[in-house]
Parts: structure tokens; sequence; C-alpha cells
């Protein structure tokens, strides 16, 4: 099956132009001037043309959750990311330590039979070895202290996919676990923490690499106490994840950490929830009631727990709020989370030998059309 995009604007992480793209089985063929023509050909005159969205930070969408523990509710997922431009992602959820944890076996069993729409690139867990005081919407049954025993557990459990944990480092044993995870490629990332300037210094130097939802579950910055977040401003090498729907970060905090660290090191997430791509209404995670309103989810005490707002909308927000170029808007939704899973080769950038995940937006930033490994996948037009 060949594919041929025509008169795109092509928007890579470093350059934005006018081109074609030819789609040969599951990779770019050719990018610039296609004369060839395709078995599919698709007219994207006055349309943006993004390397397929990565998101790194997705428990849910479309009335499903990673954690229900069934093999539908991971394809229900990702048949949903595609409506949002979305071609990959980290599968994000919780481990319950002493508890069962088959939803990591139901999630791989469902990524072997094959998914309809983005692609599984392995699981994200948040904790367990975390903060208490600063769990947002993790229960306690799924927080314990940092144990080498646990870490293998999970290790097992999720059959050579962990891709990234959430940790904090200032737990007694954190240390040595996030140097254990550096050690397996896994990303080590700061979050759900009540640690200190020096205690973030600490972690930083041990391996965390990244952070997750920047601002959000970690103390705040303030002149006599810095907290983590001086820490990870001047954590140069340190990347971060930012949810841009003007709730979980208001827009002036938005712009000024894309003016702190640059669309070099921030990275777009949704923090997806069930009711991504559902109406507002009552929903329910891990046995607890949250409503999602005005694309924010909260459980009943107001405890802000995730968006329901999909990436193209998110990405749609940042650029209002930072007047970011679109080829760091690519860099922020595409590249930057591809570099940091190591998958540089393959996705980030729309590039001849590179994985045909495309999506094709309005200047709205409606998606069009999402192609997943050279397939289009999802369509709103006729």
């Amino acid at each position: 099956m060949t594919i041929v995009i025509k008169n795109g604007r092509i928007c890579n992480p470093r350059r934005v132009f006018i081109g074609d793209i030819e789609i040969s089985g599951s990779q770019i063929k050719k990018v610039g001037y296609v004369d060839e023509e395709g078995d599919i050909v698709i007219d994207a005159s006055n349309r943006l043309v993004f390397p397929g969205f990565i998101d790194l930070h997705i428990q849910g969408a479309g009335g499903a959750d990673v954690l229900d523990g069934n093999q539908e509710s991971l394809n229900v997922i990702s048949k949903t990311c595609v409506k949002f431009g979305v071609t990959s992602f980290l599968a994000t959820t919780v481990y319950r330590p002493n508890k069962d944890n088959g939803h990591f076996a139901a999630a791989l069993s469902a990524n072997e039979k094959g998914l309809e729409g983005a692609r599984f690139l392995g699981f994200h867990i948040e904790g367990p070895f975390i903060s208490p005081q600063k769990r947002g919407m993790i229960r306690l049954s799924s927080i314990c202290k940092p144990s080498s025993k646990v870490l293998e557990d999970i290790i097992d459990v999720t059959g050579g996919f962990l891709r990234m944990m959430t940790i904090a480092p200032e737990l007694e044993g954190s240390l040595e676990i996030i140097e254990r995870l550096v050690d397996l490629s896994v990303v080590a990332s700061f979050g759900h923490s009540s640690a200190s300037y020096e205690e973030t210094l600490m972690g930083i130097a041990a391996g965390i690499s990244h952070v997750t939802h920047l601002f959000n579950a970690m103390n705040i910055m303030h002149h006599r106490s810095p907290g983590p977040l001086l820490a990870i401003f001047e954590s140069k090498d340190v990347t971060a994840q930012i949810i841009s729907d003007g709730v979980h970060v208001v827009p002036p905090m938005v712009r000024f950490a894309a003016s702190i660290m640059g669309p070099e090191r921030l990275v777009l997430i949704s923090d997806g929830m069930r009711a991504m791509g559902l109406p507002e209404g009552k929903y329910v995670y891990d046995g607890q009631e949250f409503i999602s309103r005005g694309g924010t989810a909260r459980y009943l005490d107001g405890t802000l727990i995730g968006t329901t707002l999909g990436l193209n909308q998110l990405a749609k927000n940042f650029m209002k709020f930072t007047k970011l170029s679109l080829s760091e808007i690519s860099m922020v939704s595409s590249w930057n989370p591809a570099l940091i899973l190591g998958l540089e080769d393959r996705k980030g950038k729309i590039e001849a030998g590179m994985d045909a995940d495309i999506t094709i937006l309005n200047k709205d930033f409606k998606v069009l059309k999402t192609i997943v490994n050279g397939r289009i996948v999802y369509s709103s037009e006729n």
C-alpha cells in the first residue's frame, strides 16, 4: 500500500515547509516533491502535517482505563487516541503492592493481539515509591516504601515493557531504586514528591532525567525554600511533562516554564482519563467517582486528577499560551518524547526511513487524518 500526501505544511522539529510525503508500507519513503501516484492520494493543501504525537502519560480514554484489567480497554484507548492525533503512547497506571496486578497482563495480551489505533510503547507507572502527601489521585493502597523486591516484581509483571517510573527521591531507599531503573534503561521521573531542593538534586545525581507533570504534585518555589522546581530548572539535561489545559497549569506559568526550560526540554502530555472523548458527567477511576467538566477531571472533593482534552487541543493551547512556532510545537509533542524513550531513529519527525506515523490537522488543530504505521486509522473527512 502506497500513500502520497500532497502539498502539506510539514511541521518538523527544526523546520516547517510545504512538501509531499510518500509512504510505502509502514515507512516514510520520500519527503519533498513526489510525482508518483499512490494507491491513496491525500490533498493536504492548507493543512498542517505533523509527526504523530506521542503521549507519555495517558491512563484512559473513550470510557476505558488501563486499570480495568481487560484486553479490550487498551484497544479502546488506542482507538480513541488517534482522534486526537496521537500515534503512540505509554499506558500510564499504578502498581498495587500485595494485590492483584492483572491489568498489566491484560494490556500486554491486548498489544500482542493487535491494537486498532495508536501503538503501545510500554508502561509508565506512577509510584508506588511516592509521597503519600503528594499522591493526588493515587490511592494509598498503591503506595509503599522503596523496595528492591517490589521493583523486581514490577519488572516481572510488566513483561519487559516498563519504560518510565514516577518516583519521589526523598524517600529512604529511592536513590538505589533510581540507579537500578537507569541500569534497566527505564526513565526515572521525578513526581508525586515532597522533596526539597537538595533532595531533588540528589535524585537527579542518581539518575532522574525527567519530571512527571511539572508543577503538579510537588512543592512550590519560595525564595527561602526553592524546592524541587529550581533544581529541575537548573538541571539542563532534565526534561519535563506539562499539561497545558490552563487549569493544571495556568497560562502564565505554562509560558514561564517554556521561557525557562525552552521547547527542547518540555513534553506535552494529556494525563488523559477514562472520560477523554466522552460527554461531561460522572465516571469512576480505581473505585472512586470523579466528575468530567470543562476539559478537566476532579474527584468529588475537588481534587484535580487529570484532563479530558486531547493532545491536539493541548498543543493548540500551548501554542496560544507561549507564542511558540509550529516547529517548536512539533518538538514538544512528537520529537522530545521520542528522544526521551530512545526512539529518535524511528519516530518524532517526518523523514525518509522513519515510521509512517503522521497526523494531519487544520489550522485550528482539529485532527483530519491520523496515520499509524502506514495505515489511515482515523479520518474526520469524507
